[in-house]
């Protein structure tokens, strides 16, 4: 079992890999479906960090009240805004599918959600890379909508990325992004290189991390 397929079968609400053969073999099946239509996209851009207070930052011209963010960027005196979507046809088939087949069309939110994950991750390291070049390291990327940091700030994060124009990557007025398996986040950067998890806390076990975020 890959790791994608691990992150599926976690996201269904199996505990400890214990999927039957008929639920496994339609999370490969919708993974075959899925790899001939995404279409993943990603940018990101980088800005000068300025702390204000313990709690309030300012990412070029975005001001944010956010004490778990906060935590997590100390130390840092710039960030990187990161936008990447798998694309509308992912939406296409979730729509089709939740007419006639609602099992698959669980299974697609899950793959989905796990191939968003990878994609970030690989494009993550790539970044990870150049900017170690420059003496730079990163901290584990952060989106609007965990602990306190405000599902609302995505309509900057967009703007001052110019996602819309670049890769299709717009909101709602309801905050949700559409394509809707797509993400916002952020990325600190730091001349102190930190052993973070590129995924975050919620799959490390250094629970005494000073840069951990509170669940």
């Amino acid at each position: 079992m890959d790791n994608r397929t691990r992150e599926t079968v976690r996201y269904l609400g199996y505990k400890n890999g214990q999927i039957d053969t008929k639920t496994l073999e339609l999370v490969e099946d919708v993974f075959r479906e899925l790899d001939k239509v995404v279409k993943p996209r990603s940018l990101y851009r980088t800005f000068v960090l300025t702390w204000k207070e313990d709690d309030i930052i300012q990412a070029g011209a975005m001001e944010i009240h956010s004490k778990n963010l906060a935590k997590n960027l100390k130390g840092c005196r710039q960030v990187i805004l990161l936008c990447g979507t798998l694309g509308v046809e992912v939406d296409y088939l979730l729509k089709r599918y939740s007419y006639t087949e609602m099992a698959r069309t669980v299974v697609i939110q899950s793959c989905a959600a796990a191939m968003l994950e990878e994609y970030l991750d690989e494009q993550q390291e790539k970044i990870r890379t150049e900017m170690e070049k420059e003496g730079l390291y990163l901290r584990p990327r952060f989106s609007p909508g965990y602990g306190d940091f405000s599902i609302l700030h995505q309509k900057e994060i967009l703007a001052m990325t110019e996602a819309a124009k670049k890769i299709g990557l717009t909101m709602t007025d309801s905050s949700m992004l559409t394509p809707t398996k797509s993400v916002t986040a952020l990325i600190g950067l730091s001349t102190t290189e930190e052993h973070c998890h590129q995924k975050g806390c919620e799959v490390c076990n250094k629970t005494d991390c000073l840069y951990r975020r509170e669940s």
